[in-house]
């Protein structure tokens, strides 16, 4: 028997496939979803352009506390200018280049933005008064992190101990053996040191006693105050 051409169960009588789709192209649903994708990719580009440009040195010395008290130090250490010109700027330090980290280190640095409005540190007296606090929120980040973004650089692993002096070479495989960070050692590095004793390296005739007035336990939390960070 031959099929119905006017029947629709026929399958002489179906669209085809080109018709199919061009129908579902000019579809309102189609519609909606198109403009929503486009839309998404607009919006996800825009999002991403502005965090880059809040992730760039240049953002991050844009207020006066940075460039004239840390940035200023930093410009005369090795992480700033040396024989191979490499540098290490701020956000490669102080930002983790993972997108779940990188988010939560922004929404942390709100809390910075907040103490730029209060003028908590807009004086280098005020500044120096807080070193010590805002380092040591650094150095507690990092230790919590295992040095992260020091190791987007240095890595135990990629050592080579043979080319570093003995010293050097000695300290790197006792902290590797112990299980230690960076951090514990490379304090200051980049920034003035607040008044700590580290209690690294050679033995110092006159080293600072933590007990005495004005000089600061690496290993005692500071009192409680505003949550900033360097």
């Amino acid at each position: 028997m031959t099929p119905n051409e006017h029947d629709p169960a026929s399958p002489a009588a179906r669209p085809g496939l080109f018709a199919r789709t061009w129908a579902l192209v000019r579809s309102r649903r189609f519609m909606v979803l198109a403009a929503a994708f486009v839309a998404g990719i607009i919006f996800w580009g825009g999002f991403n352009t502005a965090l880059e440009l809040t992730n760039r040195e240049e953002f991050c010395i844009s207020c006066h506390e940075m460039k004239d008290n840390v940035y200023a130090e930093y410009r005369n250490t090795i992480h700033y200018q040396n024989r191979t010109g490499v540098r290490a700027t701020c956000p490669d330090c102080h930002v983790p280049k993972e997108w779940g980290h990188k988010m939560i280190r922004k929404i942390q640095a709100s809390n910075e933005v907040l103490h730029k409005i209060l003028g908590s540190i807009d004086t280098p007296e005020k500044f120096n008064a807080k070193r010590h606090e805002l380092a040591q929120h650094e150095w507690d980040r990092m230790k919590r992190t295992d040095s992260r973004e020091c190791r987007n650089c240095h890595h135990f692993n990629s050592m080579d101990y043979a080319e570093q002096n003995t010293r050097s070479a000695a300290a790197h495989q006792a902290a590797f053996a112990e299980g230690k960070t960076c951090i514990d050692c490379h304090k200051g590095i980049a920034h003035t040191l607040p008044p700590v004793e580290q209690h690294i390296g050679a033995p110092k005739e006159h080293a600072a006693d933590p007990s005495s007035p004005g000089v600061v336990n690496p290993n005692q939390k500071p009192a409680s105050a505003p949550d900033e960070a360097r």
